[in-house]
């Protein structure tokens, strides 16, 4: 089973291109299952509906994950059992037949624009490092990059002159960011200083460790965190919510739907509409302030 696992890992990193985190959750969600499997005496090639019923209902009452966790793991494990299927490891997807938990619609969780402004002025820009997270902040926001793209830009991605950078999304397709003047100049630094200090192993991409090595996902996730204890604010942060800040604050703006979504790089709209929820609040903000009879004059 370890062989067919990688082999399984490596289609999705060299095929479907998912990100090193991501194959890390497919990877717990499966040992773990594995490891069910191997505890109640069954076999990974005949499963049955009920077998997989019961596995829902031991991680609900034993484990006591939520409706969202269980979901993840569920899809996790189709995934799996379909390219089992496919290479006639299996005869059949038996998790094709399950259907998860209902799980409530979470609204994504964003910052206001002047908690973003505490978080840019915590990095110590005079050290090659404060530069460098510096940068990860406005470019984040800038551009509302996924992480996993952020860490594979290119110096020679980059367009100093029309500020764009050519972004490597999910199925290998490229789209164009562009970035505004704040992140230029955080740019500028960070490229004629603290790079060239971190850069000892020449390495092509932009954003590096202390080692001069490529910086991983993880990697940022830790700056991010550590930016945030500095700082006054109580919510977590993570790449992903400072994109759901830039999707917010455009749509809050007045920026239109299709736009953000092809600034996002998601496939569909109906992955973008979410965003729409959020700023209703800003939306009944403009009714009333700009509706001729939307309030009567005292």
């Amino acid at each position: 089973m370890e062989e067919t696992l990688q082999k399984y890992l490596d289609y999705l990193q060299f095929q479907k291109n998912y990100s090193h985190y991501t194959l890390e959750n497919y990877y717990n969600d499966i040992v773990e299952f594995l490891n069910y499997l191997n505890k109640e005496s069954l076999d990974f090639k005949s499963l049955e509906y009920t077998d997989i019923r019961f596995y829902l209902m031991y991680l609900k009452e034993e484990k006591k994950d939520t409706n969202s966790s269980i979901d993840r793991k569920l899809s996790s494990l189709r995934s799996f059992y379909r390219f089992l299927a496919n290479e006639k490891i299996v005869k059949n997807n038996v998790f094709s037949l399950v259907s998860g938990p209902k799980k409530q619609k979470k609204l994504p969780r964003y910052f206001e624009y002047n908690e973003l402004e505490e978080l840019f002025n915590i990095p110590n820009k005079s050290t090659p490092l404060g530069q460098r997270d510096s940068l990860i902040l406005e470019l984040l926001y800038a551009t509302g990059v996924r992480v996993g793209e952020l860490v594979n830009i290119k110096v020679s991605d980059i367009n100093e002159s029309n500020k764009t950078i050519i972004i490597l999304g999910k199925g290998n397709k490229e789209r164009y960011a562009n970035f505004g003047d704040y992140c230029e100049e955080a740019l500028s630094l960070y490229l004629s200083d603290g790079y060239n200090r971190l850069n000892l192993k020449k390495s092509p991409y932009l954003f590096l460790n202390n080692n001069g090595e490529k910086l991983t996902e993880r990697g940022v996730r830790y700056i991010l965190d550590q930016i945030i204890k500095k700082s006054s604010i109580t919510k977590n942060i993570s790449p992903h919510m400072i994109r759901h800040s830039f999707a917010t604050h455009l749509l809050n703006e007045g920026c239109d739907l299709t736009s953000v979504q092809k600034l996002l790089g998601h496939e569909s709209i109906k992955a973008t509409q979410i965003y729409t929820h959020v700023t209703s609040d800003r939306l009944k903000e403009v009714y009333y302030n700009t509706f001729p009879r939307a309030k009567k004059d005292d």
